[in-house]
């Protein structure tokens, strides 16, 4: 018995070093400075849970290096680096860097980030609460709440009573989006499916979705929506009143997303088109601005490109009595 289990380690054994001579294609690694204008404390956390995968620099340990172990290794520092990389911070916009951080701190708070598979083996990864709460107190400072200014408040006010007293103009015609997708006037009658609060870039939303998209959120088909599913994300700029209070203010702009796998191929398999302000102005020079679209929706590449988590969606049941 001894003798038939020794000459099966020594098989495993001589297979695990044959299966050394094949390598995943090399990884580029370089020195990844700390972020600019980012505090020490902020930049070691930084360093320590998110610079293996989504930075330039990466410290591969011995273990990670062997096969098949590094073929899975390489494929997630490759996604993330994608998806969040840290080594282009100097080149990238304020908002686009706040939008970074705001991005990583809901990764971090929901769990998901740093990968547990990966804490599990790079215990120096996993993040503490006091981490976290340095991460979240430094991310909101950089986009404060400030009190909005009075002028704003009172031009917000008088848009609402327009409404109610039904004074506001109606927009009788709208320009298509410059990829060609008309603007759909009626998302407003369809079902609520989440609400979010975009801090970074001070807005608050609602987002719409239509008839087919509710029944796959009933239905808990959310990872691969169905083609015809829309959803439509209206936005508008928050106003933060005398105490404190954070309202809806002027409306910002409308968002939607149509799926159709064929015919938005080249788009991740959805239409993107957006309008701005009042006057419904469409946005982008050019039907490139889509690419824009793709490019922020990257990191939920696995989720089906679409970041809002749906509201529970309750059917009601009829019971007979």
């Amino acid at each position: 018995m001894k003798k038939k289990t020794g000459i099966v380690s020594l098989i495993l054994l001589a297979i695990f070093g044959m299966l050394q001579f094949f390598r995943p294609e090399k990884l580029s690694n370089s020195p990844a400075g700390d972020l600019a204008g980012i505090p020490p404390a902020v930049n070691d956390i930084l360093r320590n849970a998110c610079y293996d995968c989504h930075s330039s620099q990466t410290n591969l340990r011995w273990y990670d290096q062997l096969t098949p172990a590094n073929y899975l290794v390489y494929s997630h520092i490759r996604d993330g680096r994608k998806v969040l990389n840290f080594s282009k911070w100097d080149s990238m916009a304020t908002p686009a860097q706040n939008s970074a951080l705001y991005y990583a701190l809901n990764k971090i708070m929901e769990g998901e980030m740093p990968l547990p598979a990966y804490t599990m083996v790079h215990s120096g990864a996993k993040l503490k609460p006091a981490d976290i709460e340095i991460l979240k107190k430094y991310t909101f400072s950089r986009t404060p709440r400030g009190k909005t200014d009075t002028v704003q408040i009172n031009m917000a006010n008088k848009e609402y009573v327009d409404f109610i007293q039904g004074k506001l103009a109606p927009v009788t015609k709208v320009a298509p989006a410059p990829n060609g997708i008309d603007y759909i006037p009626d998302y407003r009658n369809w079902k609520v499916m989440s609400t979010t609060d975009r801090f970074d870039n001070g807005t608050l939303r609602i987002i719409f979705a239509n008839d087919i998209a509710v029944k796959s959120i009933e239905q808990h088909q959310t990872k691969n929506w169905p083609d015809g599913a829309v959803f439509a994300k209206t936005a508008w700029k928050q106003q933060v009143n005398v105490d404190g209070s954070v309202s809806a203010g002027a409306f910002w702009q409308v968002e939607f997303m149509i799926k159709d796998a064929r015919k938005y191929a080249e788009t991740a398999g959805w239409g993107w088109a957006r309008w701005r302000g009042d006057k419904l102005k469409p946005y982008g020079e050019n039907a490139l601005f889509a690419t824009e679209c793709v490019s922020c929706h990257q990191p939920m590449k696995d989720n089906d490109f679409v970041f809002t988590k749906p509201l529970n969606l309750l059917i009601p049941t009829l019971q007979n009595k």
